[in-house]
């Protein structure tokens, strides 16, 4: 009987925390650079939207990609920003794709771009490489340790690809390799760690993800201790900084392993990068679920 009613619980719990897998959260960060130093006028600097994904697992993923343009299609974007760990299995590379297309339907000013994450290099580099040439071929910007400058009203806006750090494939030296003196430095990685050997490289912002905000994170995520520093102090989701240098770390859209959300859900992230003087702020749209 016991066994009976522990068999029970568990399937509730499991049933729950997979549903759970469907409850997106949509967040507004709006981020000044009003203190940036390579801005001629950081004042008068136009805003700058950015839909942030991240951490897709195509084999354990529940928002389907026709929602995000469907919630999105209102808004005027700049550039769509897809921070790694787009899947595990070369057999998902159409799938993957498929829904990086879907996004792209939304159709930003600046482009889409992509960064890759550890799970991506479980392929094998000839896949790897199908996936990075099938992603260029829809038009976006793959980033391997490379960088792109587009002009934001009449500024330069300089995106950042810095390569996976959890799989040491880094190198800022590269990445940062003749970037502008002048206009805002926008960074995309997988793995916030990152940030921590940044010090002497100068950005405005940083995107990445990694934690899955925990995935389980009951009662607490303990099994990110052995990913870097930044669960150590308390840093797996949400805004932070750095050196005084803000950073955002994505909850994710997948999940890896089982496909169930414990006390995290699914995020989708729209950044504003402003001139306007003021503090840092993170909104949060009403949940349409409340487990957990």
């Amino acid at each position: 009987m016991t066994w009976i009613v522990l068999f029970v619980a568990v399937a509730v719990v499991y049933l729950r925390a997979n549903r759970n897998t469907y409850d997106v959260h949509t967040r507004h960060v709006t981020v000044p650079l009003s203190s940036s130093e390579r801005l001629p006028n950081p004042d008068d600097y136009e805003p700058l939207s950015i839909l942030h994904l991240s951490d897709l697992h195509m084999e354990n993923l529940s928002i389907d990609a026709e929602r995000i343009v469907d919630d999105f299609s209102e808004k005027k974007l700049d550039l769509i920003a897809i921070t790694g760990d787009l899947l595990d299995r070369h057999k998902n590379i159409p799938k993957a794709v498929a829904y990086v297309e879907t996004v792209m339907k939304l159709n930003p000013l600046y482009g889409t771009f992509v960064v890759f994450g550890n799970h991506d290099y479980i392929l094998p580099p000839s896949r790897l490489n199908q996936l990075k040439s099938e992603l260029e071929r829809l038009g976006c910007h793959v980033l391997v340790n490379q960088h792109v400058t587009v002009h934001h009203h009449g500024q330069p806006l300089t995106i950042i690809g810095v390569d996976d750090f959890a799989t040491r494939r880094s190198h800022l030296g590269r990445s940062f390799a003749g970037v502008p003196e002048t206009g805002a430095r926008l960074v995309l990685t997988h793995d916030p760690n990152l940030v921590l050997k940044m010090k002497d490289y100068h950005y405005d912002y940083l995107l990445s993800g990694h934690f899955h905000g925990g995935q389980i994170h009951w009662p607490k995520p303990y099994h990110l201790a052995k990913m870097g520093k930044l669960p150590k102090l308390n840093m797996v989701k949400g805004l932070h900084h750095v050196d005084g240098r803000p950073f955002y770390i994505s909850e994710g859209l997948g999940q890896t392993g089982l496909n169930i959300r414990l006390r995290s859900r699914p995020e989708i992230t729209l950044h504003t990068l402003t001139g306007r003087p003021a503090s840092a702020t993170v909104q949060e749209a009403a949940p349409t679920l409340a487990i957990e």
